[in-house]
C-alpha cells in the first residue's frame, strides 16, 4: 500500500490533490453529521453558531477555510511538501463547506432541508468524482491522448469533447456532460440520444407532443425516474432526508 501510493500519488505529482480530495470528503460528512445532530436537536451537540442572535452559516466559514488554504497554497513553492498537502487539505475543507450550501447560494435563501437544497448535495457528489477522475491520471478533453499531434489537431479534440459535453448538459445530462469532458465517448452517446424532456434543449426543439416529445417523456418514467429515486435515496442516506417539498 506504501508503494502504491508513493508511485502513484506523491511521484505522480497527485499529493495535494489527494489532500485535498480526503479533506473535502471528511469535510462534507462532518458538516453532514453535524446538522443532521442540530435537526435532530440532540443537547449534547454543540450547535448553531449565532453570536448576538445572528445565524452565520457554514459557508461563510468555508470562505475563510478557502481563502487561508488557498493563498497559503500559493506561497508554497514545493508542491510535494507536507505544507503544500496541509494548505491542500485546508482548502478542500472549506470547499466542502461551501458547496454543503450550494443551493442556498444560488437560490440566495435557506433551502439547505428543501428539495431544493438535493442540488447541495448532487454538486458535492460531482465534486467527488471529477476528482477521483484526476487521481486516476485521466484529464479533461483528452489534451493528453493527442499530446504528440499537431497543435490544430488539439484545438479540434478540445473543441469537439466541449461541444459535445456542451449538448449533452442542454440535454439535461449533468453526469454524463460532465463526466464526458474526460471520457469522450460518454460525452458523444449524451449528445446523440434524446434530451430529458424538461431540458433546455427539449423545450426548444421538441414541439409539444411531437414523438420525439413522447420518446422522451416515456424514457424519462421507465429509466431515469428510478435512478433519480435511487439517487434520492443515496443523498438521503448521506445527507439526510428534506424535511419540506418546493
Amino acid at each position: 500500500m506504501g508503494d502504491w501510493f508513493t508511485r502513484e500519488i506523491a511521484d505522480a505529482g497527485r499529493l495535494r490533490l489527494f489532500c485535498f480530495l480526503v479533506a473535502f470528503i471528511a469535510g462534507f460528512l462532518f458538516i453532514r453529521f453535524s446538522v443532521r445532530m442540530i435537526r435532530a436537536q440532540v443537547r449534547w451537540w454543540p450547535g448553531n453558531v449565532t453570536p448576538g442572535g445572528q445565524h452565520i452559516h457554514h459557508v461563510v466559514f468555508g470562505l475563510v477555510f478557502m481563502c487561508i488554504g488557498g493563498v497559503s497554497g500559493l506561497a508554497v513553492q514545493d508542491g510535494s511538501s507536507g505544507w503544500a498537502a496541509a494548505t491542500a487539505a485546508v482548502f478542500g475543507v472549506g470547499t466542502a463547506l461551501v458547496l454543503d450550501e450550494f443551493a442556498l447560494v444560488l437560490h440566495l435563501q435557506d433551502v439547505y432541508w428543501s428539495e431544493q437544497g438535493r442540488l447541495s448535495v448532487e454538486v458535492v457528489f460531482i465534486t467527488v468524482a471529477l476528482c477521483g477522475l484526476l487521481l486516476l491520471g485521466l484529464r479533461p478533453l483528452g489534451v493528453d491522448d493527442v499530446a504528440g499531434d499537431g497543435l490544430w489537431t488539439i484545438v479540434g479534440v478540445i473543441l469537439f469533447d466541449l461541444f459535445v459535453a456542451l449538448i449533452a448538459l442542454l440535454k439535461g445530462k449533468v453526469w454524463t456532460g460532465v463526466i464526458g469532458l474526460f471520457i469522450g465517448i460518454i460525452a458523444i452517446i449524451g449528445a446523440v440520444r434524446l434530451a430529458r424532456p424538461d431540458s433546455p434543449w427539449a423545450r426548444r426543439r421538441y414541439r409539444p407532443d411531437s414523438r420525439k416529445e413522447r420518446r422522451a417523456r416515456i424514457r424519462e418514467r421507465r429509466y431515469r425516474l428510478p435512478m433519480q429515486r435511487l439517487g434520492d435515496r443515496l443523498s438521503d442516506m448521506v445527507a439526510g432526508r428534506p424535511s419540506s417539498k418546493s
